[in-house]
């Protein structure tokens, strides 16, 4: 199962970029650099999300090798 950081992560991603597209048509530089900050937020939080997930599965795949 997909961590809920990246699933949120992804979502905040992509409102960043939506948030930095309409400000660029309105010429908003503050809603722009809003944006650019919210994706990066979102990219840290996705893979903060891969991490847990990749240590899920590696902890699961030593409990299979052990049984």
């Amino acid at each position: 199962m997909v961590d809920s950081d990246r699933i949120e992560g992804s979502g905040k991603k992509l409102a960043g970029q939506m948030k930095e597209g309409l400000g660029h048509v309105l010429g908003d530089s503050k809603m722009q650099a809003e944006g650019k900050a919210q994706q990066v937020e979102g990219k840290t939080q996705n893979f903060w999300g891969s991490v847990k997930d990749m240590f899920r599965g590696k902890r699961r795949d030593d409990y299979d090798r052990r049984a």
